[in-house]
């Protein structure tokens, strides 16, 4: 799952990252994941990172981000190297669109024989080569059964319902908000529409004042000590959170739902090749991503892994829910790049609408105004002050 890390974690995965020199060395790779989503040894399961470390020799340096579209921003303006990256398939497409990644060289890859087929031939790679999958997953709601009423769960409506204002938390970035919009305004998640998309900004708008807060990683803490009660998220993290607090509850809204798979792949500029190959050769050996998988409570592309799962865990009705349920859900599609800066604008727009951002507009126009009022009144003082001293000088002169 999609673990919060903090800032002390951060700095210290950070550290030895600095000495990394502009070409890494044979036996050393640089990995760029989403925060702890790969399994650590906690919990007394398999610290993926040092198995691989100890089979192979090869030293990892482990880096994480919190959306596609900061990985993105970071591969895009360069200054960094990277030997594995492990983006969500719309970024991939479109990473793929613009040249930005390596094809891989499957003959250092032998366990991608058993990655099911179902998880093959994708839309953002059709032809395999580019990209081997790394987790799927889906997105729903989680609620507080403790605060929030049965009989409004069911929908993503639940979101905009003023019950329950102030205690509902929303995803930080723009592509998994807009989706939730479209679900509920009965468009495609990958509609490329300006006048549906600006519909989608306008729900979004007048959901914003009943919202927490716009969150990624925060939304465990908050929700799991119940300083929240209502957020979207991913059904891996749910799995992990409801351990920490049984109160949660977890539904795939009736309107749909996004369905996504992660895959990892190898940036263009990359320092070692075969090592991030090697990599993620050894992330598909069936009882490693077993481990791995049963630890994060994300759904695992390949079958065979779930020989190396607990029973409870690989038959995990959210983890890996019925055809009949995914039935309603949707994928990502890499989106033209005047439809991505349509919705980043319109995104923009509304995360800065409403109270805050006009009270800062408000409070520097006043403080203009009464900067230019208090020159304005301190020039006409010291005219009155030299006309008076003037008239005084007069008088003592007749």
């Amino acid at each position: 799952m999609r673990k919060r890390i903090s800032l002390l974690l951060t700095l210290l995965l950070l550290l030895p990252c600095l000495c990394i020199p502009a070409a890494a060395a044979e036996n050393e790779i640089t990995v760029y994941n989403w925060g702890q989503y790969i399994s650590d040894g906690s919990d007394g399961y398999v610290d993926v990172i040092a198995e691989f470390e100890a089979e192979t020799g090869i030293k990892v340096h482990y880096l994480t981000f919190d959306s596609n579209e900061s990985l993105y921003t970071k591969l895009k303006t360069g200054g960094s190297t990277y030997d594995v990256i492990i983006p969500s398939d719309y970024m991939i497409g479109r990473l793929i669109a613009e040249g930005m990644l390596e094809e891989l060289n499957f003959d250092n890859i032998p366990n991608y024989q058993y990655v099911d087929e179902a998880f093959k031939n994708q839309a953002y790679d059709p032809e395999n080569r580019y990209s081997v999958p790394y987790t799927w997953g889906t997105v729903g709601l989680i609620y507080n059964t403790k605060y929030v009423d049965e009989d409004d769960v069911g929908g993503w409506d639940l979101m905009w319902n003023s019950k329950y204002a102030g205690k509902i938390l929303m995803f930080d970035n723009c592509r998994d908000a807009f989706a939730i919009a479209e679900s509920m305004l009965g468009y495609s998640l990958n509609t490329q529409d300006p006048a549906e998309l600006r519909n989608c900004a306008n729900l979004l708008s007048e959901q914003k004042p009943l919202l927490q807060g716009y969150v990624m990683d925060q939304i465990y803490d908050k929700m799991i000590r119940e300083e929240a009660w209502i957020a979207p998220y991913y059904a891996g993290d749910y799995l992990y959170m409801v351990e920490e607090n049984p109160d949660l509850g977890f539904y795939f809204p009736e309107e749909g739902f996004n369905v996504f798979i992660d895959a990892a792949c190898i940036p263009k500029g990359c320092s070692n090749k075969e090592g991030a190959e090697a990599f993620i050769n050894f992330l598909c050996k069936p009882e490693i991503c077993g481990e791995n998988l049963e630890y994060l409570g994300y759904s695992a592309p390949i079958s065979a892994a779930k020989d190396y799962m607990d029973p409870e865990v690989a038959e995990s009705e959210i983890a890996y829910p019925s055809d009949e349920v995914l039935a309603g859900s949707e994928s990502f599609s890499a989106l033209e790049t005047e439809t991505s800066q349509l919705m980043d604008s319109l995104w923009l727009s509304v995360k800065t609408s409403g109270s805050d951002a006009t009270g800062y507009l408000i409070a520097a126009v006043v403080l203009v105004l009464l900067a230019v009022f208090l020159i304005i009144f301190l020039k006409l003082h010291r005219r009155r002050r030299l006309a008076r001293r003037g008239i005084s000088r007069r008088k003592n002169q007749t």
